[in-house]
């Protein structure tokens, strides 16, 4: 049995604006078929979600859209980030390889199996990724030829204390860390995120920031920031609800996207 719901949405936003929140990693769905190749118990699969998934992102940009004085569009990503991620990188090119956590993982948050080794991931490349991937790179493109310039917001959030796969796990953890891009994120985006959000770090423990492959490193029309949110700031961990962080921060990213609406 497979997935009936579109696997993503873009929601609509203002003619005139520039900016797509991002939210690819607020999800737990899981098609039957997709499940079948995950070897975890649904105990344990639960559990891998509560601690992968960035709980409450989606009501997050949802809320934010709603505050900013000019509607932002919205691409949000309506599967967990176990059936893929698209924000990997789907080849060699992706440092994650080394814990099992490319496009399609094959391990666990704490290093775990996930999948067996030697899976295939051509068929959900195929199926899921390059689909998201396309109509991601329309969005921009769509943005581009409304307002002449888009800009990427991606909504993200990260645990407290480090999880096993983290890389880079050993750094600061601030209540917000900025991911960004040397060509894709100006200095004037990353002024405005620390106006808006107030206490913020750079690219620790996380870097970078998504732009689709088509644009990436080459339209400077497209400039892009990774919003990663600590998730003890605004819900229980791990996989709990949120609490009333989340109507803050939903203030401090429509101020951003306000400020970058202009």
């Amino acid at each position: 049995m497979s997935f009936a719901a579109p696997p993503f949405d873009l929601l609509t936003g203002a003619a005139r604006s520039p900016v797509i929140l991002h939210v690819p990693h607020s999800a737990r769905r899981i098609p039957a078929d997709v499940r079948a190749g995950i070897v975890l118990d649904d105990s344990a699969l639960e559990r891998e979600l509560d601690h992968i998934v960035d709980a409450h992102t989606a009501e997050l940009a949802e809320r934010a859209a709603g505050l900013s004085g000019v509607t932002p569009w919205r691409f949000v990503n309506r599967l967990a980030r176990l059936v893929v991620d698209p924000e990997r990188f789907p080849d060699e090119r992706e440092e994650m390889l080394a814990v099992g956590m490319g496009a399609v993982y094959t391990r666990t948050t704490d290093r775990n199996v996930l999948r067996p080794a030697d899976t295939d991931p051509e068929p959900l490349l195929a199926r899921y990724f390059r689909p998201y991937a396309r109509a991601m790179s329309e969005a921009v493109a769509e943005r581009l030829a409304a307002a002449g310039r888009a800009v990427i917001v991606d909504v993200h959030s990260y645990p407290s204390a480090a999880l096993p796969y983290e890389l880079h796990g050993d750094g600061p953890r601030p209540p917000v860390c900025l991911g960004t891009d040397p060509f894709h994120t100006p200095p004037e985006l990353v002024a405005a995120a620390r106006a808006a959000f107030g206490e913020v770090g750079l690219d620790s423990p996380f870097s970078g920031t998504y732009v689709p492959l088509e644009f990436h490193g080459r339209d400077p029309r497209v400039s892009a920031l990774m919003v990663e949110i600590r998730r003890d700031t605004y819900m229980t961990e791990p996989g709990g609800p949120a609490g009333p962080g989340l109507e803050r921060l939903a203030s401090a990213l429509a101020a951003l996207v306000d400020a970058v609406s202009r």
